[in-house]
């Protein structure tokens, strides 16, 4: 039998983070400076991009234009816990809903557009503008849920030492071909060795995988489970929760989003 995941109280009672981490020379002066620089060119010269997308959401799935949706971010280090931003991306699904004014499955909601802009990352373009908010990095541990969040151990939290990223280590290794323990081991591995020449090859991989498919998938260890399933579903379909721990931390996931 799977050992059972030891798992953090909500946000309201969850316990610090240790923040205190060695920062190198370019983490500490040059990253965010890079990142600024990033975004801004990148609103700059895709401006034409980001009203064509926009224009086709509007025509394809009405408004509004944008999603956004609560993440956590890096820790504050005066209270070690994670702040909660939105991150904005283009609206990929309808607002279909059933007889009863339900929405309709994801899967059904997302249509052949939403597919396509998805496949080609057009949805994450307003990002950058997280980015340049400093909600964001260009490379960092992608954010994850606030209820994925709930269901990470201490040691798995560690990975919010950081700025979240557009790109990570992560994404780099296969994405959804990585099972949610490899996937948040690459994002402390990364924080353990943030350089300026890791970043620039995470973003050459990230670039190879959008422009050129190239999936860099090395040994991928998922099954349909974990490709398909946030975290706490995960753990709960393997064994390594139990469904009354599971549906408290989905409350606590609940409480912390009101709180914010």
């Amino acid at each position: 039998m799977m050992q059972q995941t030891q798992v953090n109280k909500s946000a309201a009672q969850i316990h610090p983070v240790q923040a205190e981490r060695k920062c190198g020379f370019y983490e500490k002066y040059i990253k965010r400076l890079f990142d600024i620089i990033c975004s801004l060119a990148a609103i700059i010269v895709f401006g034409w991009l980001y009203i064509v997308v926009a224009a086709l959401v509007r025509i394809k799935l009405g408004s509004p234009i944008l999603f956004k949706q609560p993440r956590p971010g890096k820790v504050d280090p005066k209270t070690g816990r994670e702040s909660i931003f939105y991150m904005y991306k283009f609206r990929s699904m309808s607002d279909e809903r059933d007889e009863n004014g339900n929405l309709l499955p994801d899967e059904v909601r997302l249509g052949g557009f939403g597919k396509a802009l998805r496949a080609a990352s057009l949805d994450e373009l307003p990002e950058a503008f997280n980015i340049l908010k400093g909600d964001m990095s260009v490379i960092g541990p992608r954010p994850q849920l606030v209820r994925d969040m709930v269901f990470m151990t201490d040691e798995q939290r560690k990975r919010h030492m950081v700025r979240p990223g557009l790109s990570g280590l992560a994404q780099t290794r296969g994405r959804n071909a990585l099972s949610w323990d490899r996937k948040l081991a690459a994002d402390l591995e990364y924080i353990a060795h943030i350089t300026f020449i890791g970043d620039l090859k995470i973003i050459i991989d990230t670039v190879k995988q959008v422009f050129f498919k190239d999936k860099g998938i090395k040994d991928s260890d998922v099954d349909e489970v974990d490709i398909t399933d946030d975290f706490g579903d995960y753990l709960l379909k393997v064994g390594r929760v139990s469904k009354e721990v599971y549906d408290e931390k989905m409350n606590e996931a609940k409480e912390l989003f009101l709180d914010n």
